[in-house]
C-alpha cells in the first residue's frame, strides 16, 4: 500500500485527491457546444449516466477553464465518447491556450447548432437541465434529446494516461 497518502487522519488534499482517483478508469468524452456562433469544447473524464426516468446525464467543467463560459450560457451541448484510437483527440480538447477546432479535427454542425465531433463511438445532443457549483468545479446536469452510437472499444484514462481496451 502506498503511504504517500498518510495515515495521520487528517483532511485529504487536492493533490493526494488527484493521485487517489489516477487509481480509477474513467472513458473519456469531449463536450462540445457553440460560444456564440464559435464551436467550443473540452475533454472531460468527468461524464456519468444520473437518471433513467427521466433520462439524465451529468459532467464536471472547471469554472476557471476557458470552456466555462461557453458551458454556462448553453441551452445545449453535445456529448462525444471517444473510441479507443482517438487519444489524439482527446489531447488536443484536453490543450490549454488554443483553437481546439482548428487543424485535423473533423466536425459538422448536428442537432440545435452543436457541433458534432466525426468518427466517435457515441454522441450525444442534451439540453442542460441545470449547474451546480461544487467546489472550483460546475456539475452540468443534462437531458439527452438525441444520440447515435457505433460498435467499438471505449477511450478510457487511466494513471494519468490515455489507454485503449485490450
Amino acid at each position: 500500500m502506498n503511504s504517500d497518502l498518510g495515515t495521520d487522519h487528517r483532511r485529504v488534499t487536492g493533490d493526494q485527491l488527484r493521485l487517489l482517483m489516477r487509481r480509477q478508469a474513467a472513458t473519456v468524452t469531449v463536450i462540445t457546444t457553440l460560444a456564440g456562433d464559435r464551436p467550443a469544447g473540452f475533454t472531460a473524464t468527468s461524464f456519468t449516466s444520473v437518471s433513467l426516468r427521466p433520462p439524465l446525464v451529468s459532467f464536471c467543467v472547471c469554472r476557471g477553464s476557458s470552456s466555462w463560459p461557453a458551458v454556462r450560457a448553453a441551452a445545449h451541448v453535445a456529448v462525444h465518447l471517444l473510441a479507443g484510437d482517438q487519444a489524439e483527440l482527446a489531447r488536443t480538447f484536453a490543450a490549454k491556450g488554443t483553437d481546439r477546432f482548428a487543424g485535423p479535427v473533423r466536425w459538422r454542425p448536428g442537432p440545435y447548432g452543436m457541433p458534432l465531433i466525426d468518427r466517435t463511438l457515441a454522441w450525444m445532443v442534451c439540453r442542460v437541465s441545470e449547474r451546480v457549483t461544487a467546489g472550483d468545479h460546475a456539475i452540468v446536469l443534462a437531458e439527452p434529446v438525441t444520440a447515435e452510437y457505433t460498435d467499438g472499444r471505449p477511450l478510457l484514462y487511466h494513471d494519468g494516461r490515455y489507454v485503449r481496451l485490450a
